[in-house]
């Protein structure tokens, strides 16, 4: 086991220094600058911005001290629009608010879906699974940005039991919407998946020997067909965890949390390169790792993988 986990190591490190390098690259190419505006500044007070923030040196410079600062130090530098704020300070700021309804989202979404999921496939065509299967698909045609305002119409201004948006430092009344309507789309997923997932464990032939031998259900389904039927969920748990605790543009922007989403949206606008090339690397960072996690994760469930 130690074994495969260097090896996926050895494969998610220079994975993650690609990212970097070419993260670095689009954002020298793309056209504008953090700088220009409707009006251009005086050549010689741009050629001091410049000079400052260290973008008058040659492009191999510029992106061999990026990358060691962020390997030595995980400096990812500082903003281009935020006066006397580095990367690091602004991500420490929003990263923390999408980490804890992104969570939330994540816990929601997994216990919610497997419940529906594991219910519809035990009771296959009763009311039980039409209720499941309605409710899934109920919930993936109502994404982020169509939900986010219903909730704030029943539950703020018609029930008035929740507060429309804000976030103070994360009480639960401020989190209850962004998580419902962050986790309710991959609660959807999830519950279909592990239906269909559960079925084709059911029908195999070690659950008919097991049934034959006269076990309880109970205990066929927790200990022999629960396993193996969350297989194919690993690989879409590792990406969603990711997209739920990485936040939404839509959830930060309309609750008003202050989440990484919105700064990633309003670095863009600012074209605050530094800001975009720090999300960025986070992002992909935290894809890569969790990547890595499912792997070692399907490792552990099947020992074949490993070989």
């Amino acid at each position: 086991m130690l074994k495969y986990i260097l090896k996926r190591l050895a494969v998610a490190i220079p994975t993650l220094l690609i990212l970097i390098i070419f993260s670095f690259i689009l954002m020298r190419v793309a056209p504008g600058g953090p700088f220009n505006s409707e009006r251009p500044l005086p050549a010689q007070v741009l050629a001091n911005i410049e000079a400052k923030y260290g973008l008058d040196q040659p492009w191999h410079i510029q992106l061999w001290e990026y990358v060691v600062g962020i390997v030595t130090r995980f400096d990812f530098g500082p903003s281009f629009a935020y006066t006397d704020r580095t990367v690091n300070d602004i991500i420490a700021q929003g990263f923390p608010v999408t980490l804890t309804y992104g969570t939330w989202s994540f816990v929601l979404a997994v216990t919610v879906g497997c419940l529906l999921g594991i219910a519809a496939a035990v009771r296959h065509n009763s009311w039980i699974d039409y209720f499941a299967v309605g409710t899934s698909i109920g919930a993936q045609v109502l994404p982020n940005f169509v939900m986010a305002p219903l909730l704030v119409i029943v539950f703020t201004l018609w029930l008035h039991w929740l507060p429309g948006g804000g976030w103070r430092g994360g009480q639960l009344p401020y989190v209850i919407m962004p998580v419902i309507a962050l986790g309710t789309s991959y609660m959807a997923s999830i519950a279909r998946i592990t239906r269909s997932s559960m079925l084709e464990v059911l029908s195999s032939n070690f659950i008919r020997t097991a049934r034959a031998k006269g076990l309880p259900s109970s205990q066929i389904i927790i200990r022999h067909a629960l396993k193996p039927a969350l297989m194919p969920l690993l690989s879409y748990l590792g990406p969603a965890f990711v997209g739920m605790v990485t936040g939404s543009v839509v959830i930060d922007v309309f609750f008003s949390t202050g989440g990484i989403g919105q700064l990633f949206t309003n670095s863009a606008f600012n074209r605050d390169y530094s800001v975009i090339m720090g999300i960025t690397i986070l992002l992909g960072a935290l894809t890569i790792t969790f990547n890595l996690v499912v792997d070692i994760l399907y490792a552990w469930v099947d020992p074949r993988i490993r070989y």
